[in-house]
């Protein structure tokens, strides 16, 4: 568990990105997750947890009032998760996306607790707000700032921390074939990310030809590797 300080750091600082700061799309689970699969020493099986992920997130929509999963840190434990146990390659892919989607849940649960929280502090400070405090501002934001990055740790290293001995002991147990698991996961993954983006682009003009271009295209270069 020595990883676990260097995880908590990174799902600080994607957890962070999501909303608040400096929104650079590293929150992404393609980044997230890479880049723990990178910390805990399997890069490619990071790489290849987040790309399923990406899929998955094609349906999130964060913005407004809504709740949403977090996938900053969670990508963090799915891919540190999935690396971890790459020496059992054939359940490590699926395990890992599933430890992300529990965190990601619950993730999402935090951020609004943590709207509720900054709600709190402002109505703290409303009295200097309302007369103008460059001061009450400042410290709203700090506080907000500081308050989600601790969230955000925190979440990493409970996730990891309680979901890495149950994913340890499931992929000692898994009994599929490498290929046939990965196959299916990727193939749920893809259907998510087929009806996401078909709710997203189907009333533009064009659109049902536009995506079945792109497909083709994309076919057309996986058969020619």
């Amino acid at each position: 568990m020595r990883e676990l300080l260097p995880l908590s750091m990174l799902g600080g600082l994607l957890g962070l990105d999501v909303v608040c700061f400096p929104q650079m799309m590293i929150s992404r689970p393609l980044v997230g997750a890479t880049v723990a699969g990178a910390f805990v020493g399997d890069t490619y099986t990071g790489l290849l947890v987040g790309a399923t992920l990406e899929l998955i997130a094609l349906a999130t929509l964060p913005f407004g009032a809504s709740r949403y999963p977090e996938w900053g840190s969670a990508a963090v434990v799915g891919g540190a998760i999935a690396a971890a146990l790459h020496a059992e390659p054939a359940g490590t892919v699926t395990v890992g996306v599933l430890a992300t989607l529990a965190t990601a849940w619950v993730g999402g649960w935090t951020l609004v607790k943590l709207r509720v929280w900054n709600a709190w502090l402002a109505r703290r400070k409303r009295g200097a707000l309302e007369h103008g405090s460059r001061g009450a501002v400042v410290g709203l934001q700090l506080a907000g700032l500081t308050s989600d990055l601790a969230r955000a740790m925190l979440l990493t290293a409970v996730a990891y921390g309680l979901i890495f001995p149950v994913a340890r002991a499931t992929v000692a147990l898994w009994s599929f074939d490498e290929h046939l698991s990965r196959a299916v996961t990727v193939g749920a993954a893809s259907a998510v990310a087929a009806a996401a983006a078909w709710t997203i682009f189907h009333s533009a003009r064009g659109a049902r030809w536009y995506f079945a271009g792109g497909l083709l295209i994309g076919l057309l270069i996986l058969a020619m590797r």
